[in-house]
């Protein structure tokens, strides 16, 4: 199969590329590096694989190179963490919806061509505001919607691949990460300067800001609010073989996917874990709680029934798992003064 992903030069592209290739696939990988800069990668130069410097807006160049696949991957959109919902209201909303009616337009105009489907990232944020716990696929259409401009934008790309259906009958499949961890992932170049005590949050996602909180030494450790917010934190890697069981499985035409672990973790619990691997068992860790902000939900809890009973997908790897990958990474990063 030749599969064309969008925002290859992605955090989670970063798993997903080197998955498709290993199963076999061929990719082709579109990408501005607007948010990071130019990076490389230990397959760039597979031989099934090409990646194009370009702009997932072009709908022109997306157009032709999808007419060359079987499946695209629409994974190319404006994100970083949580202090960029404040930052970037708008663009987050205005950027991403340019970006995912060039992708769908592209779809549509390739599919006589003979693409097959299109397999949307969505997101965890589409359920920012349900009640129902753990929370089911299809909880995000009874429910109020996400008050983030994110939020709602991504719950908009899913209403796109659900009017691209009923228009023109382009098949699609919603694929749903829940808080990916793993390593790769650096500051975006457009990411603000946000402190936390006395030390600068690396990427405003809870788990590198941590470790390298608790790197550089700080103690007390501060965290967002009163650390009892619950996350599913799920590694890049497992997340990966979800998104390509949703890209080859029939089954998975048409529908949509919660793809996380099934364990439930509290920034508090997190912070413990963390502090003991860095600073062993024997010294305490004493925590200060900073005000919090106002899209920093407190309960995400995925049901992840349907993914395994359709595709045959669980999340494996634990959270020290991926810690114990993450923590000696960041350390080199804030060593070499890129974090």
């Amino acid at each position: 199969m030749k599969v064309l992903v969008t925002g290859a030069a992605g955090f989670i592209c970063g798993y997903l590329i080197p998955e498709l290739l290993e199963a076999g696939h061929e990719v082709i990988g579109v990408d501005n590096f607007s948010k990071y800069g130019p990076t490389a990668k230990s397959y760039d130069r597979h031989p099934r694989y090409r990646l194009i410097n370009g702009d997932a807006k072009d709908t022109e160049l997306l157009t032709n190179l999808a007419m060359q696949c079987d499946q695209l991957v629409a994974g190319a959109a404006m994100i970083g963490g949580i202090s960029y919902f404040h930052e970037f209201a708008y663009d987050l909303l205005a950027e991403n919806e340019r970006i995912i009616a060039s992708t769908f337009d592209a779809a549509i105009a390739a599919l006589p061509r003979g693409l097959q489907k299109i397999n949307v990232l969505s997101s965890s944020m589409v359920f920012e505001s349900v009640t129902t716990f753990p929370t089911p696929e299809g909880a995000q259409l009874t429910s109020p919607p996400p008050r983030s401009t994110y939020g709602f934008q991504k719950l908009a790309c899913e209403y796109f691949a659900k009017g691209a259906w009923e228009q023109y009958q382009l098949p699609y499949t919603i694929i749903r990460p829940f808080n990916c961890v793993g390593i790769g992932e650096r500051r975006a170049l457009r990411d603000a300067e946000v402190m936390s005590g006395n030390v600068k949050l690396a990427m405003s996602h809870v788990v590198p800001d941590l470790v390298q909180k608790i790197l550089r030494g700080q103690d007390p450790l501060h965290i967002l609010g009163d650390g009892r917010q619950v996350r599913h934190y799920t590694y890049g890697g497992d997340l990966a073989k979800g998104i390509r069981l949703c890209v080859e499985s029939p089954a998975a035409v048409n529908d949509d996917f919660n793809l996380s672990t099934r364990e439930s973790t509290t920034v508090i619990q997190l912070a413990q874990v963390i502090w003991r691997k860095i600073h062993g068992p024997d010294r305490p860790l004493r925590l200060t709680h900073d005000i919090p902000f106002d899209v920093d939900v407190q309960m995400r809890v995925p049901d992840v029934r349907k993914a395994k009973a359709v595709l045959g997908f669980e999340a494996r790897t634990t959270l020290d798992q991926m810690l114990d990958e993450v923590i000696p990474w960041i350390r080199d990063e804030v060593a070499a003064a890129r974090i």
